[in-house]
């Protein structure tokens, strides 16, 4: 807190002040005083006794895009499970996609005094995790790489998932194939586009950029695109969706109707099995990545310092009848 400030040029308790919310600040001073915090990577410290004593806090963090997504719950049971067996809780908290949000939740554990942390970046910015990472608390990103710093990492393998699904299309007849997928800024929906390029090349079929609608979607949007690529002028005769919410959304425009494209959707998801016809998915086991993740981080925790490591997961075809369908 001394060298903040220095840095502002301020007395200490105006730092305490300004730190805890405090009245009485100037509102320049208060800025001043913001800037040197950031610029020193100094966090207010809710377990300093603790540390003092060089105890643990018995706690890690974990922040994810949104805990009500079943993929997201089956990594957070996974971790769950890992860390009570090392004798720890988990804290977990939604970014939505918004990266300020995700820096909010990531600060709040630190200022915790988290043990370790589990991020699912929703920005390409993680400059501001540098100085707790050279503190010594381990962090490993799952499901997309940080954007700016090197870290531990635990992905699956999305440029083979829809590549398998374009060959398994082409397999049966199927040569104008769509993609729905989610935000081009969003690490995995860049990936599963690339894989589905790379797919069309591998099949020896056109890849045709009309065919193609990157989110983020809801129902309406999905309605919209899906009417597009199927009222081209060559329409599309299947589809790839980029995610599982897609593919739910596109289950709701074409229900009732008896034209419907053949589909391959990446994740799988309750009840696709019992649809009619049932969904054929790219899978991948969302717990394997929690806990590949959360072993990750103990091991960290455990001593272990060789250099970052990145693991990929791998993801399988699940074929049901939705991407048999003949044009």
């Amino acid at each position: 807190m001394s060298d903040v400030a220095r840095l502002a040029g301020v007395s200490i308790k105006t730092v305490s002040r300004v730190v805890n919310d405090e009245p009485g600040v100037h509102p320049a001073t208060a800025e001043r005083v913001l800037a040197a915090i950031d610029q020193l990577g100094f966090r207010r410290n809710l377990g300093a006794r603790n540390l003092r004593r060089g105890s643990s806090t018995g706690t890690i963090g974990m922040v994810l895009e949104d805990v009500g997504n079943p993929f997201y719950s089956g990594i957070t049971r996974a971790v769950e499970e890992v860390s009570r067996q090392h004798g720890r809780q988990v804290l977990t908290g939604s970014s939505d996609e918004d990266p300020n949000r995700e820096r909010e939740l990531a600060l709040e554990f630190c200022a915790r005094r988290v043990d370790g942390m589990l991020v699912v970046p929703a920005g390409m910015q993680h400059g501001y995790l540098v100085p707790e990472m050279r503190a010594g608390m381990p962090v490993v990103f799952l499901d997309r790489p940080a954007g700016d710093v090197v870290a531990d990492t635990v992905l699956v393998d999305n440029i083979g998932g829809t590549v398998l699904a374009v060959r398994h299309l082409a397999s049966h007849g199927h040569s104008r194939i769509a993609f729905l997928g989610d935000a081009p800024d969003i690490f995995t929906a860049t990936e599963r586009l690339r894989g589905f390029r790379e797919g069309c090349v591998r099949a020896g079929i056109r890849y045709d950029e009309e065919l193609v609608s990157m989110g983020p979607h809801d129902e309406r949007s999905v309605a919209d695109a899906l009417r597009r690529v199927l009222g081209n002028r060559q329409p599309a005769t299947a589809v790839v969706s980029g995610n599982n919410r897609i593919t739910v959304h596109l289950l709701r425009v074409l229900a009732g109707r008896t034209d419907r494209p053949a589909l391959v959707g990446f994740d799988d998801f309750e009840l696709a099995d019992l649809l009619n016809p049932p969904i054929t998915v790219i899978a991948h086991d969302a717990s394997a990545i929690g806990k590949a993740a959360a072993e990750l981080l103990f091991s960290r925790l455990d001593g272990d310092g060789s250099p970052p490591r990145r693991v990929v997961l791998p993801v399988r075809l699940v074929p049901r009848g939705s991407g048999e369908v003949r044009p």
